[in-house]
């Protein structure tokens, strides 16, 4: 199922370059690992697109994505601090947005996961983002990251890159997806010019909008 529009962007988008696709591939700790813990670790994770592509060999030929469709944008660097508890984050813990990422036990099991759908567990991995901000190359270099997900690949997909890509490769054939016949309409009527888009607003506090954005980073 997806969710929402991010995911289905990156769903046209990895489809646009020959990968075949599922969505919410679950995924949790085993009840017999050494460090299970009930409170934190009964209830399954997901992660939002996995694609797979037939004629690649090697890590490349899948693909993990997970969405993080926050209006204000991906702080790239903010985001690591936070998880390396150099940064407090007031809000939800960082690390239940990237447990895969950042601790050992939910690493195993997503990378398991990917096994059981895909036949390997070496792939590239690649968080989509609205927009990046601040140091995304330092996620590829950090200690912690390295260990749990050693031999795979980690990046940024941000919503400018995949739309400027499907908008290229749009024909006037029929897209297959809703969001692929908004993109051949937008391109059609000439709204699809490649310019750079302005820095949004922020949600006025108290509004639907800012409740919205605060229930996304919570999620």
């Amino acid at each position: 199922m997806k969710e929402d529009v991010l995911e289905q962007i990156v769903d046209d988008y990895l489809q646009f370059e020959g990968y075949f696709t599922v969505h919410n591939v679950r995924f949790r700790p085993r009840d017999d690992h050494p460090q299970y813990v009930g409170r934190d670790d009964s209830v399954s994770s997901d992660v939002d697109v996995v694609g797979y592509h037939p004629t690649k060999r090697g890590r490349s030929r899948v693909v993990v994505v997970s969405c993080k469709s926050w209006q204000g944008g991906f702080d790239a660097t903010a985001k690591l601090a936070e998880l390396r508890g150099e940064k407090r984050n007031p809000k939800r813990a960082t690390w239940r947005h990237f447990r895969e990422l950042w601790v050992p036990k939910w690493s195993e099991a997503f990378r398991e996961a990917i096994r059981e759908r895909t036949g390997q567990a070496d792939f590239d991995y690649r968080i989509a983002v609205t927009r990046l901000k601040g140091d995304s190359e330092a996620w590829g270099v950090d200690s912690t990251i390295a260990v749990n997900l050693a031999g795979c690949s980690i990046g940024f997909l941000t919503l400018q890159e995949m739309w400027a890509t499907m908008l290229e490769r749009l024909t006037t054939t029929p897209a297959p997806s809703e969001i692929g016949r908004l993109a051949q309409l937008l391109k059609a009527a000439g709204l699809t010019a490649k310019n750079e888009v302005a820095t949004p607003s922020v949600p006025v506090l108290g509004s639907e909008a800012a409740a919205l954005q605060i229930a996304e980073e919570n999620a």
